[in-house]
């Protein structure tokens, strides 16, 4: 008799352990839960901007009228703005020299209140060429472009690599931000795809 007792503790084992796995078996399985629809994201948005670069005398602003996407958010087409000012004026136009250095990036773009703040790589100072015109040029280029597109800007901070700058090549300050001061803007606008000589002549009217 004890020996059927291991045999009689494993069969009643193997009948808990099958009856078990019939009544799981048996069980309705739960149908996968139904997931919410994504939301189609919105598609870029184009939007006409003005971006000012280096005239060809180098002594003051010319205007050329273009496009940039990804305008869903102000700090995007800022970036974006920013961005196709630092890669220099449109294929064809050779009375327009850039404003950034070659090699400059935009490495972020942010705002507080009324003032936008701009990050540049390090190259807008290490390739400088420097001189108080080229200076000013390229300070109120940059503070120009956002202003003229965004009206309700009043201030442009530049930065370098994070680190506020007190100036370029030492002639212009930046420790304060700039105000946009569009009396350097010599002409109308032109659009980028407008030959030179095409387009306004006109003066800036003062603003």
């Amino acid at each position: 008799m004890r020996r059927l007792w291991p045999v009689l503790l494993l069969a009643g084992v193997l009948a808990a352990a099958a009856g078990l796995w019939s009544h799981r078996a048996l069980q309705p399985t739960e149908a996968p839960l139904a997931q919410a629809p994504t939301e189609p994201q919105p598609a870029p948005e184009e939007r006409d901007v003005l971006l000012y670069f280096v005239a060809a005398d180098g002594l003051a602003l010319d205007s050329v009228s273009g496009q940039v996407a990804g305008c869903n958010e102000d700090v995007d087409c800022m970036r974006g703005l920013l961005a196709l000012l630092a890669a220099g004026p449109p294929a064809g136009r050779d009375d327009l020299a850039p404003v950034l250095p070659a090699g400059t990036r935009v490495l972020e773009v942010g705002l507080d209140e009324d003032m936008a703040v701009v990050d540049f790589s390090r190259e807008l100072v290490a390739a400088h060429p420097g001189g108080s015109r080229a200076e000013l040029l390229t300070a109120y280029a940059v503070a120009d472009t956002l202003a003229v597109n965004f009206p309700w800007l009043r201030q442009v901070r530049i930065k370098v690599e994070g680190n506020p700058v007190d100036t370029l090549k030492g002639h212009v300050d930046l420790r304060l931000p700039i105000t946009p001061d569009f009396r350097l803007v010599r002409r109308a606008a032109r659009s980028f795809e407008d030959a030179p000589g095409d387009g306004g002549t006109g003066e800036a009217d003062g603003r």
